[in-house]
């Protein structure tokens, strides 16, 4: 049995089939990138990226014949609205980056005591419902890209989302795990734009807009994905994904958290993933900058010419000398959440050279992982034994040995970089009966490789240096979501 998993990302979209033994197969991949008409704007066009899932889907299928089941992974909290009647979407669509609405979501917890961040989608919606042109006929449907896939591939009957994506979105309570009237109100959406809240694991309708109309079976958030693909779906397994940015996904359990807001220490209550038996709740810890740094590197300071010549260039010398880097770029996440932070270079004498720059660049990273891995075990109390790795930097062996040495910690890297694509096609799977359960599907998980640490970096030096970088642009240090 096979299952196609269309998987949108920020930057790009892939379609790609997975076996039953866990294999992935297929793959085909087109670009899509964001586009920034100005500084902190991010948007993206809803109908580009429609026709691009259609084409890697068909690509897909073409190559690999018939599957029972399609699953559905996606960037998260990005805004799409659009008129049912006609299909079309209203306006750009908002991607999760986008910072238009920084002072409605300030002005929302000053007058309605509301905990929102302008990455979520509630404050996207009520944007571009008073800022688009909207026919007096139309029927707007607001959704995130899951509810948009979802809606292409079965040709405009389904319009749903998971609970993974609704929870995200600043529209969702956890009292009532379903879309709250009163912040519908505040933001003037009117309940009928939102769509039905299903299950992560699930055949919800068939995607007839592809050849033999297989069952939609799943929708999942990108970073649970992962979390699933890398078969952690019991309390205390963790991943950490690896890309432009950092995200450190744990399951806490099936017991709700007692609020839905960001914790004492810097992380937030995700729902990890949902089924039949309802939903097993998670917690994640951000850093804002993890691939950007290597990127960095790259196009702007020129000391590498690719991100894969970093792991070359560090491992020219055993240690960075006494150099710290701290990757702030765009602030720091967890714990701390100080978006006025600013990347810092410290420790440099006469004797520095490129090599110990490039290393510290990626033994920054990796205190940051740490720093994820720390603030996720002292707000939900489980252990974290293992780390399980997915992105980009898990190719990198230096990044991943210096990542063991931060956490004192195994680390296990995934044998495919995306794992979100194995994590939709496992619900997928289990919903059609590819496997019998989760526990049968991530069973077919198996690490590429396991780096155990063989020195200690020092986390005094790296807190030290952190308190250097931070609240460098007080006026940002000074906001709070």
């Amino acid at each position: 049995m096979s299952i196609l998993v269309i998987d949108v990302g920020t930057s790009g979209l892939r379609a790609a089939v997975v076996r039953s033994t866990g294999n992935v197969e297929h793959l085909f991949y087109e670009s899509l990138a964001p586009i920034s008409p100005v500084p902190g704007l991010v948007e993206f066009d809803a109908t580009s990226m429609r026709d691009a899932v259609l084409r890697v889907a068909n690509a897909s299928l073409g190559a690999a014949g018939k599957v029972d089941a399609v699953g559905i992974t996606n960037q998260r909290a990005s805004c799409v609205a659009w008129d049912k009647n006609t299909g079309i979407p209203i306006g750009p669509a908002l991607g999760w980056q986008d910072l238009r609405t920084v002072i409605e979501c300030i002005t929302a917890r000053a007058e309605h005591g509301l905990y929102l961040a302008p990455n979520q989608t509630a404050t996207k919606a009520s944007w571009m419902l008073k800022n688009y042109l909207i026919p007096s006929n139309a029927k707007i449907c607001i959704g995130t890209v899951d509810t948009w896939v979802a809606f292409v591939l079965s040709q405009g009957q389904l319009f749903v989302t998971d609970d993974t994506n609704a929870a995200v979105t600043g529209l969702w309570t956890l009292q009532d795990q379903s879309w709250s009237p009163r912040i519908l109100d505040i933001f003037g959406i009117d309940i009928e734009m939102m769509p039905t809240i299903v299950r992560s694991s699930g055949v919800v309708d068939n995607a007839t807009a592809l050849p033999g109309a297989p069952p939609i079976a799943s929708l999942v958030g990108d970073q649970q994905g992962s979390l699933v693909g890398q078969g952690c779906i019991t309390p205390g397994k963790t991943k950490i994904t690896f890309g432009t940015g950092g995200m450190l996904d744990t399951v806490t359990g099936t017991i709700p958290p007692s609020e839905n807001r960001r914790s004492s220490g810097g992380t937030f209550p995700i729902v990890a993933f949902s089924d039949a038996t309802g939903i097993t709740w998670g917690a994640e810890a951000i850093m804002l900058s993890a691939g950007t740094n290597i990127e960095w590197l790259c196009s702007d300071m020129q000391l590498i010419d690719t991100p894969q010549q970093s792991h070359e260039v560090a491992s020219q010398v055993e240690t960075t000398d006494g150099v710290v880097y701290v990757p702030a770029l765009l602030g720091l996440g967890t714990p701390k959440w100080d978006y006025g932070a600013r990347g810092t270079l410290i420790g440099i004498t006469r004797g520095t050279t490129r090599a110990h720059v490039v290393r510290a660049v990626l033994e920054g990273i990796a205190h940051r992982g740490a720093d994820l891995m720390e603030a996720t075990i002292a707000d939900s109390g489980l252990p974290i034994d293992t780390l399980r790795i997915d992105g980009g930097m898990s190719k990198n062996p230096t990044f991943v040995q210096a990542l063991a040495n931060a956490t004192q910690r195994p680390i296990e890297v995934s044998p495919v970089t995306e794992a979100t694509t194995l994590g939709a096609a496992f619900l997928a799977g289990v919903a059609v009966g590819t496997w019998k359960s989760l526990e049968e599907a991530c069973s077919t998980w198996k690490p590429a490789s396991v780096v155990q640490p063989n020195s200690i970096l020092n986390r005094a030096q790296w807190n030290e240096a952190v308190q250097r970088s931070s609240g460098w642009i007080p006026e940002l240090s000074g906001l709070d979501f």
